[in-house]
């Protein structure tokens, strides 16, 4: 265990389209920590890689022939919980987004979005973080009535938070893993842990995602992006 992180973030990469795999991949192969293990073509392959591989990430385009992209991630957190779920997405998958809030997919990266983004969201996921493209974030919240209409709703659910339980719920929504809140925070990680427990039995989320979308609807998270 103490050796893991010194070993190559390994991923599972799965989309119907090879273009968009072989981009993917590229963007992934320029940092030498990271190691795709595998590729698919439709859901069912990527669970089957995933069984095989037991990566630390799974990439998932929403949309994919003979299993998409929530059935497959809901697969994956049933028969190997230990990898993260992250989906790709475009702006044509709103209704699909909406629905892989309630799903505990642990991200939403846009296939159009800067490589960077890529890289950091695989990275936040991989360290047991949660990680929403800036653009996704604000898609989601347009689909849900907007920030502005959100946002006196979100606040009063987060009336009841302390200071530090706020400042940790802005540090989810930013993307940081435990460790890194932690150290942000200057807490130890068990610490974290037992705030976060809390934030979400407050505010009855289910998921760091679902935290993440509510710390930027209630502006805890700057628009960004």
């Amino acid at each position: 265990m103490s050796d893991d992180h010194d070993r190559p973030l390994r991923v599972v990469l799965a989309d119907d389209e090879a273009l968009v795999r072989a981009g993917v991949r590229a963007i992934l192969a320029a940092d030498p920590g990271i190691d795709v293990v595998g590729e698919a073509e439709d859901g069912l392959a990527a669970v089957e890689l995933v069984r095989a591989h037991r990566p630390r990430v799974a990439l998932l385009d929403i949309r994919m022939p003979r299993c998409d992209g929530l059935s497959a991630a809901a697969q994956i957190r049933r028969l190997v919980p230990e990898t993260a779920a992250v989906m790709l997405t475009t702006f044509g998958d709103d209704d699909l987004i909406a629905r892989a809030l309630g799903h505990g997919a642990a991200g939403f990266l846009l296939k159009s979005g800067d490589p960077r983004e890529l890289l950091a969201g695989v990275r936040a996921v991989a360290e047991g973080g949660a990680y929403l493209s800036p653009r996704v974030a604000r898609r989601v919240i347009e689909l849900s009535g907007g920030r502005l209409a959100r946002g006196p709703y979100a606040r009063d659910r987060l009336a009841g938070l302390t200071d530090r339980e706020r400042d940790v719920l802005a540090l989810v929504g930013a993307g940081l893993s435990n460790a890194e809140i932690a150290r942000r925070l200057h807490l130890v990680e068990g610490t974290v842990k037992s705030y976060l427990t809390s934030v979400f039995t407050r505010l009855d989320v289910r998921n760091r995602v679902q935290a993440a979308i509510l710390a930027y609807e209630a502006g805890l998270v700057p628009p960004t992006g």
